[in-house]
């Protein structure tokens, strides 16, 4: 896996990440459980890109914000 995230756009997703766990803490379960959880997965999501640097939808697409590693082979 090579890391395709640059540092602003991991900093974005964890910051991102924190507030859809707050929603889903504190906000969201006044409007079903099912929201809540939603949130708890997608904040999971992120804070694994951001603490990797990887996201696989930007390999699919063939996009990278790393500028150590602009083009895939």
């Amino acid at each position: 896996m090579k890391k395709n995230l640059g540092k602003i756009d991991r900093i974005i997703r964890f910051i991102l990440s924190l507030i859809l766990i707050y929603l889903g803490y504190f906000i969201l379960p006044n409007y079903g459980i099912v929201f809540s959880i939603v949130s708890y997965i997608l904040a999971i999501a992120l804070i694994f890109n951001a603490l990797s640097g990887y996201c696989g939808l930007y390999r699919l697409l063939g996009i990278s914000t790393n500028r150590k590693c602009d083009v895939y082979n």
